[in-house]
């Protein structure tokens, strides 16, 4: 059901990975290319060694090379990062989002009051840091192969949670930072998050037979619970295994739409290790597995010459950026539920640049685009090819990733087929070993996961069992208890044992 003026697009993929910015990941990678609207030489907005931020009259510096994996985890909460693009450490909403000079990220770094986030024992610059070409080879080798963008912004300034929903209703509901088990139980009177307009996901099943298809990790005891679950309408038994892909790839694949949640690595432990979403804590080559895995999938598949990629991050993780994002136009849908809007944030601000590389056969070699996207330009380009319909003021004001696919008047046979093998991974972290009893369960990403099993829960158990679920998830207090209840969950399961559990 393309658009029958544009009926080379079939199925589109989203890849969406997590917490870095665009800096951190190909400020230092040099890419040259051709502009995508003048198709003049050009070259991406990158770093130049001179940009610095300054704490106690010390200044630190971009560089390359980075660590593959961070000691700790950088803040990356609403309140870290007003500090970190403005240098001020409060935000009133009444007088808006403070002028913009990205002072803050290494004050920040140090000193977040976001709990469980930041102050490294050492190389605080390691904020200010970026990967080199050599150390991110799959990135930088897809990158050169099609189109990247380097005005590609987080939908608004904070955190992972209301950023991928931006993605999925063009709009977080109001929602602006991580939320709380305590907030989930209400979302969960809605039936999960219910957007007034709905979500993409919404559209597309008015549209289609075969109206999208939603993969995860499987490696983990809390990749069963995506955070794509969150979302009314959904929960974890539509999602599947990553393993799955390839197989699926290869035969009738049906789906117009494709959504690929990464693996979040070690969630319960708060290390993140062995993921695969480029978690600052995990080593950014699991990031580049999954991408080569996602991408050689989908190019060597009999689906290649009618199909768009689209990989990007939801957030940038705390990391240095140099470019001030711009003020942005708000979804105007409205707040979910009150406890939602914490800070008061109106979503007239973009949040910190991100990258985001787009391959299609349809696409011309070494492109580089400087419009200006964030996460609902991806529902806007839903809308231009198969008329979806718009769901909020922010994605029909986005730009649309179409003019990249008018670039081929038809598909390329040069695209490389294989993409290079990642770095050698970083070895594990040191962990400090904290009893699980004593890892508190309500904050950070894990709320996320275990709002995901709630609904899954739910909707698995008989009407009269609900009050009961919730007590018990009303309870979740440790590390411990999250665990206990995820396992309880994922047995109820059609197929349950098959992910493995391994926390």
């Amino acid at each position: 059901m393309a658009d029958p003026d544009f009926p080379l697009i079939n199925n589109v993929f989203v890849l969406m990975l997590e917490n870095h910015s665009f800096d951190n990941l190909l400020g230092f990678s040099g890419m040259k290319g051709n502009d995508a609207q003048t198709g003049n030489p050009t070259q991406i907005n990158g770093l130049t060694g001179h940009e610095s931020n300054t704490l106690a009259g010390q200044a630190y510096f971009t560089n390359e090379p980075a660590p593959l994996s961070m000691s700790v985890d950088p803040g990356h909460e609403f309140t870290d990062t007003v500090l970190q693009l403005t240098g001020q450490s409060n935000y009133d909403a009444a007088a808006g989002y403070p002028p913009i000079d990205c002072s803050g990220f290494v004050n920040d770094y140090v000193n977040s009051t976001t709990p469980g986030e930041g102050h490294p024992a050492a190389n605080i610059g390691d904020i200010m840091l970026g990967f080199s070409a050599a150390q991110l080879p799959v990135l930088n080798a897809l990158a050169g192969e099609f189109a990247v963008c380097d005005n590609w912004f987080s939908s608004m300034p904070g955190p992972t949670w209301p950023n991928r929903f931006f993605l999925h209703a063009a709009s977080s509901g109001g929602l602006d930072h991580s939320p709380t088990t305590t907030e989930i139980l209400a979302w969960q009177n809605l039936g999960g998050v219910d957007f007034k307009n709905g979500t993409v996901f919404d559209q597309l099943r008015r549209l289609f037979d075969n109206p999208y298809r939603i993969y995860r990790g499987d490696a983990f005891l809390s990749d069963t619970f995506p955070g794509v679950a969150a979302l009314k309408g959904i929960n974890a038994l539509d999602c599947h295994p990553i393993s799955s892909f390839a197989g699926d790839i290869g035969g009738d694949y049906p789906w117009a739409y494709t959504f690929i949640e990464p693996s979040y690595g070690d969630v319960l432990n708060n290390t993140y290790y062995g993921g695969t979403s480029m978690h600052p804590m995990d080593s950014a080559t699991g990031g580049e597995t999954l991408i080569k895995q996602v991408y050689e999938t989908i190019r060597n598949s009999p689906l290649w010459e009618k199909s768009l990629l689209i990989v990007t991050w939801d957030e940038h993780g705390g990391f240095y950026d140099h470019v001030q994002p711009p003020k942005a136009q708000a979804p105007g849908d409205g707040i979910v539920t009150p406890s939602m809007n914490q800070y008061g944030f109106d979503f007239t601000q973009y949040g910190v640049r991100v990258a985001a590389v787009i391959c299609s056969p349809l696409i011309s070699k070494n492109t580089i685009d400087h419009r200006l996207y964030d996460h609902s330009c991806i529902s806007r380009t839903l809308n231009d090819l198969f008329q979806t319909g718009l769901l909020t003021e922010r994605d029909a004001n986005a730009n649309s990733l179409l003019p990249l696919l008018l670039m081929q008047a038809s598909p390329r046979t040069d695209c490389i087929t294989t993409l290079p093998n990642p770095a050698s991974p970083a070895p594990p972290p040191a962990v400090t070993v904290v009893a699980p009893a004593a890892i508190p369960a309500n904050h950070g990403s894990l709320p996320g996961f275990l709002h995901a099993a709630l609904k899954t829960d739910l909707d698995l158990s008989p009407p009269a069992d609900h009050p009961e679920i919730m007590e018990r998830f009303g309870a979740i207090a440790t590390q411990q208890d999250a665990a206990a209840y995820m396992t309880s969950v994922q047995a109820k399961m059609p197929g349950a044992g098959t992910t493995a559990a391994n926390q």
